[in-house]
């Protein structure tokens, strides 16, 4: 099982029957492939999508259907379609139940860095700073390093998405929250230490009296 893979199936345990859920492009997608048997969930996409459903098999590709960035995507019977100004009224008006959005950077206290790099071409901001102010609950899915450096940061050198913390952020070694304004380690990935994630980690983890193995 590979990083991504790990991450897409932890926070699909987030999900709950009859929930609105947003999902940003990369990781995010994925979690549409492992949604937990026996309920019902409703992923919205901004560009107007209510319904999208697992990534399209190889030949099942329909070029006008397609999720926020672009890439292609299914629909599942029953899904409707509508502009942007509707979509973006469920979202700023606090209607998607949780967000999953990629991260770049997310500080101590939850703050997330994920729309650009000062430099470095910016295709769009999209929906990310609609979608942490005003989403019910907020799900970072990254890798925990790149290039072996950490993501976890005590400060975010990159521009913030929103002056909202988001509410867990779900890596291939963790699985951490923000109680009280406070990174703390939840969840270690199966085979992971505490130890291996604090190293990989710059920001003070606090470490959950009970922590537990991550269920994937």
């Amino acid at each position: 099982m590979d990083a991504q893979e790990i991450i897409a199936k932890r926070i699909a345990l987030e999900l709950r029957a009859g929930m609105l859920v947003n999902l940003g492009i990369g990781i995010p997608t994925l979690v549409a492939n492992y949604v937990p048997d026996g309920i019902q969930v409703f992923f919205q996409s901004e560009n107007g999508l209510i319904g999208t459903g697992p990534v399209p098999e190889e030949g099942l590709i329909q070029p006008l259907l397609s999720d926020a960035a672009g890439r292609p995507v299914t629909a599942l019977p029953g899904a409707c379609t509508f502009d942007s100004a509707t979509s973006f009224g469920l979202i700023r008006g606090g209607h998607v139940d949780m967000t999953v959005l990629g991260g770049l950077q997310v500080d101590q206290q939850g703050l997330l860095a994920n729309w650009m790099i000062p430099g470095k071409m910016v295709p769009g901001m999209g929906g990310a700073m609609d979608l942490v102010a005003g989403a019910k609950r907020v799900v970072v899915a990254m890798q925990h390093t790149a290039k072996g450096q950490p993501k976890i940061l005590k400060t975010c050198s990159l521009p913030l998405t929103s002056s909202r913390p988001v509410d867990l952020v779900v890596s291939e070694m963790a699985v951490i929250a923000f109680p009280d304004g406070q990174a703390t380690l939840l969840e270690t990935a199966p085979g992971i230490t505490v130890d291996q994630i604090v190293a990989a980690t710059e920001a003070n983890l606090r470490i959950h009296p009970n922590v537990s193995e991550m269920k994937i």
